[in-house]
């Protein structure tokens, strides 16, 4: 019967923590680049605690967060580290402390990476994604949770840390944990999920609300992108059970593509019978595509995207790029199609 959380990290670990945030002043809080809703959850969520207990915590991304997060009432207090280079190292420079949340190697966090390395400071690493090689002082690494941002409840509840946070912080902590499982439609059969929604609500999230904006609020080039892309760029393979979404960034241009539009739409194929995975390849640059993949039941995306796109993540959710023409990188998939590894069978 779960009525309450088990304690998720060792008492030594928790002493040392306290020790670090106990003892610092200016702290820093970065995540990876393309921030999505778990990285500036956890990031802003964590953020509010820290400056509820009186110290200057500052959250810095490696570039813009989505439009659809924009809802944040505190979103303008992140540092764009792409837009406002300086002020990113300096702040980094000067912490007594970093926390790196949501990525597992420096590779992710794009050139903010030499701010990071050259930094002096403590490093924490909060993290959910397989094998981290970030050099940390303290390393709280679980894979098995769905979210980072249900990961740094969990750390908060075991620091007795809990009581700090506000609505505001409660929201984005709870913003994370909702889109990095799509709703809690995938990664969320953990009943400990649903102690942490209960409490966050209990302290003022109105998940409505929440839902409302991320998933029910869309701009005109959003909704045009999308109609266009499942209209006329959905291709299925039914003998795999895999469809693919593609979009140039000629198609991104002409359609005033901004950061966010896409959100969601490798989702929109699962709901096809017959279809188990979902491959979304945009082009971001003439020699850059970015690939993001969903399944359902075992099938497993994140293995396609460690062997064959340089990404990873989870069973049903992962992320790779490709670096090279998106006609490459679609004919790499068509290779992987017509090789028998979708679904996933005898290809080990």
């Amino acid at each position: 019967m779960y009525n309450t959380l088990l304690p998720i990290i060792d008492k030594e670990t928790v002493a040392r923590l306290h020790a670090l945030i106990g003892r610092a002043e200016k702290i820093v809080i970065t995540c990876h680049v393309s921030p999505d809703g778990d990285a500036i959850g956890s990031s802003m969520g964590l953020c509010q605690v820290l400056k509820a207990m009186g110290k200057q915590a500052t959250v810095i991304t490696p570039d813009m967060p989505p439009r659809q997060l924009q809802f944040f009432p505190n979103i303008k207090s992140i540092v764009v580290a792409s837009c406002h280079p300086h002020t990113a190292r300096r702040l980094t420079a000067e912490a007594d402390l970093i926390f790196c949340l949501d990525f597992n190697d420096l590779r992710r966090v794009d050139k903010f990476a030499d701010a990071l390395k050259q930094a002096t400071a403590d490093v924490v690493l909060i993290d959910h994604h397989l094998d981290p090689t970030v050099k940390a002082t303290v390393t709280i690494s679980h894979p098995e949770i769905s979210s980072t941002s249900a990961l740094v409840y969990r750390v908060l509840h075991d620091l007795t840390l809990t009581d700090f946070l506000s609505p505001l912080g409660a929201t984005a902590i709870y913003t994370g944990m909702m889109t990095d499982t799509g709703n809690f439609s995938y990664n969320s059969l953990d009943p400990s999920l649903y102690l942490i929604v209960a409490d966050l609500v209990s302290r003022g999230v109105d998940k409505d609300a929440v839902y409302r904006e991320v998933f029910n609020t869309s701009s005109l080039s959003r909704v045009r992108i999308q109609g266009y892309a499942a209209s006329r760029k959905l291709e299925l393979f039914p003998e795999a059970g895999t469809a693919l979404i593609t979009l140039s960034r000629r198609e991104l241009d002409e359609f005033e593509y901004e950061k966010g539009d896409t959100e969601t739409l490798v989702n929109l194929p699962l709901s096809i019978p017959g279809i188990v995975c979902s491959v979304f390849m945009r082009q971001d640059e003439d020699d850059y595509v970015k690939i993001s993949t969903r399944s359902k039941g075992d099938f497993p995306v994140n293995k396609v995207c460690e062997r064959y796109f340089g990404g990873g993540g989870h069973l049903n959710a992962a992320g790779g790029e490709w670096n090279g023409t998106l006609d490459e990188a679609v004919a790499r998939f068509l290779e992987l199609v017509k090789g028998g590894y979708f679904p996933w069978g005898n290809k080990e």
